[in-house]
């Protein structure tokens, strides 16, 4: 196959498998309430439903790429598709709500198989003067699945029940599944740098006690960070967020003297990478706390319905789409430094305008918030991804990868516990089934000080982001 052809292929399935998994997200949020009644499930059993999703992917995406920079990127993405395929399938005939939480773990797991290898095979299939923008076209049909996902899942909920929202992803999953088992990429040169495949072909251990180490410690953090919002401190998030410590402690001190560490030990000694990492924590942490007060403010508050709601942020979701191939020139010309600079600066002036904005639905400075939002976020995606991307040689981009998308994962949740937790504190609210709920005047009152809290958590970000480099990175490979 003429690599024209090979790099076409490769986007088209890393943007497809990036597509599923987030619009598998986005519209299970409108059909859990179709899903609730039909099944007669509790409210806590429907959150598992996402909860058990969120937690498999989260600790399974770093030793996901590792066995991606092991046996092949290809191999794995098409397992993980195809097993996305199959368990989604399986959902839309499970009979009770335990099956569907069983087989959402399960989609879990294969979801976190293919997400590192979008970008794996990214990485192997693209130079690094092209990557910048084949990762923003990943960014960019991510942003429109992420704002499709509930008009798709409420018009396929209202006419043909909540089970068709699951067979929605079950043909391209097919697909490309299919697709990367039947197409023979080559494999990518050995750099002899990392730790993923030895020079010689001999290969190194997979270091599974720290990926139980690390799988564990990153179960209880999230387990922790979703409960909190729902049930505030109490002794299970307390002894939650202890063993995450714990667990987290075993794993620091096992990479210090494992001889086949999980994390290639020169991936974390890199400063450029383990910056980018930091700037997208608190870039997403930040936006998707203000999501969730801005959410709030739009139903709870203001009383409009998802689908009102959606429209009013609907330029958040437009302005990451349009950001994206935008940020693929600036990185070019600009370096990420000064880039990831400025995407840091629009998502604070972000949090600052709409904690600001007059408190109406039809409020300009709110719209125009979430379009600083949107642009700024949509900015720090594809900069910190293509500095992740390009920085790791080509034996560790899987493993990179996967840390990548952990952060992806640990940050919204964590900006989300960050939020409940100002608002708790600034106008305690009253405890219903097991969510805080706040009267309009209290919440509005807590409102400004927590969206200026999350404009500090962007800011931390800052330092991060000095940094990155200056120019645009050069391919690890090229200087072998």
């Amino acid at each position: 196959m003429r690599p024209g052809r090979q790099r076409h292929l490769t986007l088209t399935c890393s943007v497809t498998g990036a597509v599923i998994v987030a619009l598998d997200g986005t519209v299970l949020t409108i059909t859990q309430p179709a899903l609730q009644r039909d099944l007669h499930a509790s409210f806590a059993q429907v959150q598992w439903t996402s909860t058990g999703y969120l937690i498999a992917v989260a600790a399974l995406l770093v030793l996901a790429g590792r066995l991606g920079d092991r046996y092949g990127h290809r191999a794995v993405f098409a397992a993980g598709t195809l097993g996305f395929a199959a368990t989604s399938a399986a959902i839309a005939l499970a009979p009770d709500i335990g099956w569907v939480i069983g087989l959402r773990v399960a989609q879990g797991i294969f979801g976190a198989l293919l997400q590192p290898a979008t970008l794996g095979m990214l990485r192997a299939a693209f130079p690094a003067d092209r990557l910048p923008m084949a990762i923003a076209v990943r960014s960019s049909a991510i942003g429109l699945a992420a704002a499709a996902g509930p008009l798709v899942g409420g018009a396929l909920t209202a006419h043909f029940g909540w089970r068709s929202v699951f067979l929605l992803n079950v043909a391209p999953a097919l697909a490309i599944g299919v697709a990367a088992l039947a197409v023979r990429v080559p494999a990518p040169r050995s750099t002899g740098t990392g730790t993923g495949i030895k020079a010689g072909g001999r290969t190194a251990r997979l270091g599974l006690t720290g990926a139980c180490l690390l799988a564990s410690a990153l179960a209880c953090l999230v387990h922790t960070l979703v409960e909190l919002p729902r049930t505030g401190w109490t002794v299970g998030t307390a002894l939650g967020l202890t063993a995450t410590v714990a667990a987290g402690g075993a794993f620091v001190q096992h990479q210090r003297v494992a001889i086949h560490p999980l994390i290639p030990r020169q991936v974390l000694a890199s400063r450029t990478l383990t910056a980018a990492l930091a700037v997208l924590l608190a870039a997403s942490a930040a936006m998707f706390g203000a999501l969730f007060v801005g959410s709030y403010f739009l139903q709870e508050v203001l009383a409009l319905d998802p689908l009102q709601s959606g429209l009013r942020v609907l330029p958040l979701a437009v302005m990451m789409v349009v950001a994206a191939p935008v940020t693929a020139v600036l990185l070019r010309r600009q370096g990420p430094r000064r880039t990831a600079l400025a995407a840091m600066a629009l998502v604070s002036l972000g949090m600052v305008l709409l904690a600001g904005a007059e408190r109406s639905a039809a409020s300009p400075a709110m719209a125009g918030a979430f379009l600083l939002l949107g642009a700024g976020f949509g900015t720090v995606m594809v900069t910190a991804t293509a500095v992740v991307v390009q920085q790791a040689s080509s034996d560790d981009a899987g493993v990179s990868g996967g840390l990548k998308q952990t952060i992806v994962n640990i940050g919204p949740a964590l900006g989300i516990a960050l939020a409940t937790t100002s608002i708790t504190l600034v106008a305690p609210g009253l405890a219903g089934d097991g969510a805080a709920r706040w009267t309009a005047a209290a919440f509005g009152d807590a409102m400004g000080p927590t969206l200026l809290l999350l404009a500090g958590v962007a800011a931390l970000g800052v330092p991060a982001a000095l940094r990155l480099p200056s120019r645009a990175a050069a391919d690890p490979v090229s200087r072998t």
